[in-house]
């Protein structure tokens, strides 16, 4: 594998067992001021970042080159890891920071009344909450579009090996004819306008997944992240004046309580953008519908994984990882 900046950011649920100790909001801005004012972890931001979504205060960053912020729609504590390049590292700063909250939650003697949990779905509520990935990537903007063809059929099959499995499923609904984009204007803040546009309803058609965002992903592509929820947000931001570099935003992840797992999710994407800048594809993996993969393999009991490629073909989502395995030896035996 190339070296490569890459790093991710998990955001937390908090569950609240004693009502006296106040809301999860409550907790989880005390655990970030107690972070920043008490134990002096790191430098707490003194200006807004966005004025609804990050305004000042709301997180800072740590003496680990990581950030701890509370996510925007309120009652999530948000972890950051600092850029890796090591994948060893990336693991390491990423069970850094569970520890972290841990702590946290102890030295506020909140222990036993709250917890932060590492899953990425509140099974009652319809919520989802995920693991982002970030990777450095030098592609030109003009094959931006072909590189995501090639990226998406490796992304929405990684389950197989790096899905973090879920009980049960969700079902989007669109409760109301006014929910629709001529409403944007209505609302000060995307998440409250999301949560007037998408419904979600308990599936009880489903009993296990692969996956615990799948249900929740109705966008392959989205600018937009909190009115499109979607497997890649084009974050395409160039940090290198006069250059290819940018960085690619991976969305649909979930956190992953496997270190191994963590540490193959993220070491096989590399590879699959190392194949894609050198223009090293893998022959006859472009899919019919990337969202209808993502749901159907994650919802298939009899784990055979049938996947409908462009071409009208199929092929079980293990042979078409097959296809990036065998594309990597291949370009790396040549190098």
């Amino acid at each position: 594998m190339e070296k490569r900046i890459f790093g991710i950011e998990t955001e937390f649920g908090c569950l609240v067992n004693d009502p006296s100790i106040g809301t999860a909001e409550d907790v989880v801005e005390a655990v970030k001021d107690h972070a920043f004012y008490q134990r002096k972890l790191g430098v707490i931001d003194l200006h807004a970042r966005d004025y609804a979504f990050e305004p000042a205060r709301a997180g800072g960053f740590l003496r680990n080159g990581g950030r701890l912020y509370i996510d925007a729609v309120g009652s999530h504590e948000e972890y950051a890891t600092p850029e890796c390049s090591d994948l060893r590292d990336l693991v390491s700063h990423d069970r850094a920071g569970r520890m972290m909250l841990q702590s946290l939650l102890e030295d506020l003697g909140l222990a036993e009344a709250a917890s932060f949990h590492n899953n990425s779905v509140d099974h009652f509520g319809g919520h989802t909450f995920g693991c982002h990935e970030n990777y450095l990537v030098e592609i030109e903007d003009r094959f931006f579009t072909d590189a995501l063809t090639y990226l998406l059929p490796f992304l929405v099959t990684r389950q197989i090996f790096a899905g973090a499995g879920r009980v049960g499923g969700h079902r989007l609904t669109r409760p109301s004819s006014r929910s629709n984009i001529m409403t944007l204007g209505e609302h000060e803040v995307d998440y409250v306008w999301v949560s007037n546009f998408y419904g979600v309803e308990i599936d009880r058609s489903v009993d296990f997944q692969l996956s615990q965002r799948a249900d929740h992903i109705v966008k392959a592509i989205s600018s937009r992240v909190r009115f499109n929820r979607a497997i890649i947000n084009p974050k395409w931001d160039s940090y290198y004046s006069y250059s290819n570099f940018h960085r690619l935003h991976v969305l649909f992840g979930e956190a992953n309580m496997s270190e191994y797992a963590l540490m193959l999710k993220v070491g096989t994407t590399c590879l699959v953008l190392d194949l894609i800048e050198h223009a090293f594809y893998p022959e006859g993996v472009e899919l019919a519908d990337p969202l209808d993969t993502l749901r159907s393999v994650s919802r298939d009991p009899k784990m055979r994984w049938i996947v409908r490629l462009k071409n009208h073909e199929t092929i079980p989502a293990v042979d078409l990882q097959r296809k990036y395995l065998e594309a990597a030896k291949a370009h790396f035996h040549r190098r």
